[in-house]
């Protein structure tokens, strides 16, 4: 029995708004894909391309964390605890949404279009207060991977209520790496091919393809020069307090 799935960027559904253009790698809003629900408590995946000068007006969010990472541009994020910044490529910004928040996101720039990753996981406890943070992410070493985001406070990178841990890397040169599981036991990892090529375990995976694979301790990496990636190791069942 395999024990890995690919989606291939080509398959995604798809939504063309005018000023927004998103791709879904699971179902979202007016696409659906039985197949395609979530992988483990990863629920959604969306690759946002929002026009300059335009965004999403006030809206809510409860019991979930939701993380953005832009890819190119910057976004203006306000919400009803009061928080108004700006998150810019090279960042990372996370809401634990947990009793209910209000929030609107906007292109910073009046022309340019922002780029940016829209990703939903179920926590692992539901009602916690509200909190929000952003953060610089900037490798340690160059051709390997690095933490972005975790369960703990102190690790490296954000953190949000479930034992999730992400990792991202930019590739100069062709390279070998290898990625160990935090929690083997429980979790599998949904790989986003960001730019570039790289092979996963054997599977050859292009810009913008994903692969969730699971029953793995670690995942064999090559990564060509160029490729862009991002892991986000997540339990396979939902369990939530």
């Amino acid at each position: 029995m395999e024990n890995f799935v690919i989606h291939r960027a080509g398959t995604r559904g798809y939504a063309d708004h005018g000023w927004l253009k998103s791709s879904h790698t699971f179902s979202f809003a007016g696409y659906y894909n039985h197949e395609r629900v979530q992988f483990g408590a990863l629920r959604v995946l969306n690759d946002d391309y929002v026009a300059g000068g335009r965004g999403f007006g006030d809206h809510p969010h409860d019991n979930m964390e939701i993380i953005s990472i832009p890819l190119e541009g910057k976004l203006i994020h306000k919400d009803s605890m009061g928080n108004s910044a700006i998150i810019t490529t090279g960042e990372i910004q996370v809401m634990s949404a947990g009793t209910g928040i209000y929030h609107t996101e906007y292109n910073a720039d009046p022309s340019e279009a922002v780029k940016f990753l829209q990703i939903w996981i179920f926590p692992n406890k539901r009602n916690v207060t509200p909190r929000y943070d952003q953060m610089l992410i900037k490798a340690k070493k160059p051709n390997e991977l690095y933490q972005v985001l975790s369960p703990n406070k102190d690790d490296a990178g954000v953190w949000i209520h479930q034992n999730a841990w992400f990792n991202m890397g930019e590739f100069d040169t062709d390279t070998n790496v290898t990625y160990k599981l935090n929690n083997a036991a429980d979790n599998g990892v949904y790989i986003l091919i960001l730019k570039g090529q790289a092979t996963i375990n054997g599977q050859a995976l292009d810009t913008k393809d994903g692969m969730g694979i699971w029953a793995v301790d670690e995942l064999d990496i090559n990564a060509q020069a160029g490729a862009q990636l991002l892991l986000m190791e997540v339990p396979m069942e939902v369990k939530q307090q």
